[in-house]
């Protein structure tokens, strides 16, 4: 599309005589290095322990992953490779980098010197291999291993849609490549053709995760096919090519992929590779590498530091994926073809993931991508009906929470970036908040998803509030003052998830309080998370947040008390649940803010404690070398920005907070020809002072104008703590001050099903409210001392003041005979089960909690017969 011609030529030029030990010349730079920073990215960090990711040849957001596949099913297989096997099945075209569940894994390639049709996974002879580490290398673009079972040596690299394997055989007898159809996803439907001795094309639809992936492949060989006819008479889904090679030379295969049609993956591969070599199109990867890596440039003496550091950012260039062809046909969300020449069409977004992080850190570096991405988000939206969460190959996966494609375009637009149709985004944002689907119809109407209705309903209403503030910030800067008043009320529901008793978000049915309750616990309140890890998810107003929690103190206390908790969670399915420092989860996302909170309160020393732990102590120069799952570059985006000194907590604030600089000196060569420098000067992690462009800098956060205008950033460090950036000026400030809203009154204590009688508290975080309540809505009274009932039927409770007034909860009380059991079941729909085996469970409906196996709503031990929590009534025998 429109960047290729440039960019490759560009790169060309910039590097073809990059050496070590030189200065190396960008388009806006000259920043000094030891060596290529290509040098220092270790793709197989992240490939042990939980990162999923893979180690194989990609191109910056490219649409082809080309690695070697060593796992086929399991959690940590998600990816296709792990570094703890030492068997390849062999080499497929398409990866994920760092999910939770498997998919992709497509047109399997694997030389050999026997015609097997069997991957010898269940033991028995197959046309996989063993291998050892230390005959494996890797690095951007490029991937080489020996086999050893048949002693030929692999070389793999890639364009953006097309790649390349070379093959080297022992002996020119007996040269086999197969090639699988059937590894991995359930196939769907698939074609193979012969079009000449040396060309092969075909069709392999599948179903995973994507529950229709429709992809299209071209095969050039180096040499002749020697079996064509018996290949097409069989009926097999495994095709073992065999090649003539009399003179044993390399034998090397080029295949181009695309998801429209066979003609565009035979176009993609002659456009982008043609007749070029294979170390050709290994230098130009290396090389387009390297100029996206220049993008930052740091300095500093500590190797790993290095290394990790650029192994992050590779990693933050991996996803999404371009999902377009070179003519610019691409596989809608319709499944439909369409075309455009106006923007680059992108797949996998993990917006739950990156929405925190890496799209923040992509308006920085990656400015006119992000126009496409957005671009991409309008056009799904008009190709779906609705933009998506999770979405894979064209198809919506129904995975994962939130609408987070909406602060994606609300924070690009407030730092300026804005080449899409404004006015189509603003409605696809509005549209994403205003379905009935996932918990949004009771969110609207009371304020709150009641656990009783929709599972992870805590984590739900939070992450929509957030969601909802972005449309409110975006609204507000297009003048539409009505649309900002139902956002910015919307954005402040989290308060009607906060209970003073506990001081946590917690879980709430109708009106009362999720129990027994356990903020350790994962349970099906919370997304991949526990309470202790969503109790601080208020970034769009923790001002106010700081406000219900009795003041900074208290929330500073609540700060203190997550980080040092015991290291341990209850409940089933935490794969998710890793990198613990107390009951800070840096695994998984719900936590990467929150590090950064002790600034809010004025204890910048604090952030700049916990962030520099974070930063050395979860973070390795090794296979296992990320605390939990990679998630298309969230893990690594908060590595990048933290190490050079900030970070996003409220993404469409345009602001970011500070931690502390890692690094001697980081150069961001930003797109508009202006560079922003981070130094920092002297030993220690604590900031002694700080100057912005030589002037003093006394606030504990900066602007994204003073990243974007150009200059450096300086920082004095020191061992010991100090003050700067405690005096309340000079902290962040993230508050909503107009349009508040009234919360209704819960349930402090009371039961909903009694024998004989039960006396109803009402408690409420409003100030200056006056409580109501009703028993048929008809009537209301003031609520001035507990309510005792002694029959079935509902209350109905309201906060007013004045015009202003809480949307009505009621609440349906039972009465039983007691000397019968009673039980209470829920319906509800399982949206997510994190981890393990039973990952991505979506769209369940049962009555038993598929986290914890059982359900813990009520209050009394001896209720064991099953009632319907809809339909209030005296229970009898």
């Amino acid at each position: 599309m429109k960047r290729i011609v440039l960019c490759s030529l560009f790169t060309i030029l910039m590097f073809s005589c990059q050496q070590k030990n030189e200065t190396i010349i960008t388009d806006n730079s000259v920043a000094k290095t030891d060596r290529p920073l290509t040098e220092y990215v270790n793709t197989f960090i992240g490939t042990g322990g939980h990162g999923h990711t893979y180690p194989g040849a990609t191109m910056p957001f490219g649409m082809m992953q080309l690695s070697p596949d060593t796992r086929l099913d399991g959690w940590d297989g998600c990816s296709g490779y792990h570094y703890t096997d030492d068997v390849i099945y062999g080499f497929s075209h398409t990866h994920l980098s760092g999910t939770g569940v498997s998919d992709y894994g497509d047109i399997l390639l694997m030389p050999t010197t026997k015609p097997i049709l069997h991957n010898g996974a269940d033991g028995k002879e197959g046309y996989s291999s063993k291998f050892s580490h230390d005959n494996e290398k890797a690095s951007p673009g490029y991937y080489e291993v020996h086999l050893d079972d048949t002693d030929i040596d692999v070389r793999l690299t890639v364009t953006e849609r097309a790649g390349m394997h070379e093959y080297r055989f022992r002996e020119s007898e007996n040269q086999y490549v197969i090639l699988d159809l059937n590894h991995r996803d359930k196939l769907l439907e698939h074609k193979f053709d012969i079009v000449s001795d040396t060309e092969i094309s075909g069709k392999r639809f599948s179903s995973a995760w994507a529950t229709k992936q429709m992809l299209y492949f071209y095969i050039k060989t180096s040499h002749p096919i020697l079996n064509q006819k018996e290949i097409m008479a069989s009926s097999h889904l495994i095709y073992p090519l065999k090649f003539e090679n009399p003179k044993n030379e390399p034998v090397t295969i080029k295949i181009g992929i695309s998801p429209v049609d066979e003609a565009g993956a035979k176009r993609n591969l002659e456009t982008e590779i043609g007749d070029k070599d294979f170390d050709t199109i290994k230098k130009e990867a290396n090389d387009t590498w390297e100029k996206q890596l220049n993008k930052i440039v740091i300095e500093d003496d500590n190797h790993d530091n290095k290394v990790n550091f650029y192994s992050a950012l590779y990693h933050t260039m991996i996803a999404p994926n371009l999902y377009q062809d070179v003519d610019g046909r691409y596989r809608g969300m319709d499944l439909e073809i369409h075309e455009t020449q106006d923007f680059d069409y992108y797949t996998v977004f993990s917006l739950w993931d990156t929405y925190r992080a890496a799209h923040p850190l992509y308006t920085i570096i990656e400015q006119e991508r992000t126009n496409d991405f957005i671009n991409t988000f309008t056009a799904k939206y008009k190709e779906g009906g609705i933009m998506p969460i999770w979405d894979l190959s064209g198809n919506y996966t129904g995975c994962m929470i939130g609408y987070h494609a909406v602060p994606v375009i609300a924070d690009a637009y407030m730092k300026g970036i804005r080449d899409y149709d404004v006015d189509l985004a603003f409605e696809a944002m509005k549209h994403s908040a205003t379905r009935d689907k996932l918990g949004l119809d009771s969110y609207k109407s009371l304020g709150f998803i009641p656990v009783e209705l929709e599972s992870e309903s805590v984590s739900k209403t939070l992450e929509y509030a957030y969601d909802d503030w972005t449309i409110a910030q975006l609204a507000q800067e297009l003048k539409k003052p009505d649309d900002y008043k139902t956002y910015i009320q919307r954005a402040q529901y989290y308060k009607n998830l906060y209970n003073p008793a506990t001081g946590f978000l917690q879980g709430r049915m109708r009106n009362t309080w999720f129990a027994p309750f356990k903020p350790e616990e994962v349970n099906f309140n919370y997304t991949e998370a526990n309470a202790w890890q969503y109790s601080l998810y208020t970034p769009q107003d923790i001002s106010g947040h700081i406000k219900l929690m009795g003041g900074n103190a208290a929330y500073e206390k609540h700060l203190d008390e997550m980080f040092n908790a015991p290291m341990e969670t209850s409940g089933r399915h935490q794969a998710d649940i890793t990198g613990l420092i107390g009951q800070y989860a840096h695994g998984n996302e719900p936590s990467h803010h929150i590090a950064y909170l002790y600034n809010y309160v004025g204890k910048p020393y604090k952030t700049q404690e916990k962030v520099y732990e974070i930063l050395t102590s979860l973070y390795h120069n090794a296979p296992d070398g990320v605390s939990g799952n990679e998630d298309c570059g969230q893990m690594s985006a908060w590595y990048v920005l933290s190490s050079l000194g900030f970070y996003p907590v409220t993404p469409g604030s345009n602001e970011y907070v500070i931690g502390t600089p890692l690094f001697d000196k980081a150069t961001i060569n930003l797109e508009n020809g202006k560079q922003f420098t981070i130094e920092k000067h002297g030993a220690g992690k604590y900031i002694a002072s700080a100057k912005a462009n030589s002037q003093p800098h006394y606030n504990s956060h900066i602007t994204h104008d003073l990243i974007l205008n150009g200059g450096t950033l300086a920082f004095d460090m020191s061992n010991e703590a100090t003050d700067w950036g405690t005096v309340q000026e000079n902290w962040p400030v993230s508050s909503i001050k107009d349009e508040l809203i009234f919360t209704p009154p819960f349930i402090e204590k009371g039961k909903v099903a009694f024998a004989d009688s039960t006396v109803i508290h009402l408690n409420q975080v409003n100030e200056n409210a006056t409580m109501f309540y009703s028993r048929d809505e008809s009537a209301w009274q003031e609520y001035k001392a507990p309510i005792t009932l002694y029959n079935a039927g509902t209350l109905s409770v309201i906060a007013r003041m004045g015009d202003k007034k809480s949307p009505v909860v009621t609440t349906a009380f039972y009465k039983y005979d007691k000397n019968m059991k009673v039980t209470l079941e829920h319906s509800y729909a399982n949206e997510y089960s994190a981890g393990g085996n039973n990952a991505l469970i979506d769209g369940m409906r049962g009555t038993e909690d598929f986290r914890s196996g059982a359900w813990q709503g009520t209050q009394n031990e001896n209720l064991n017969v099953t009632i319907d929590l809809g339909n209030p009534r005296t229970i009898s025998s």
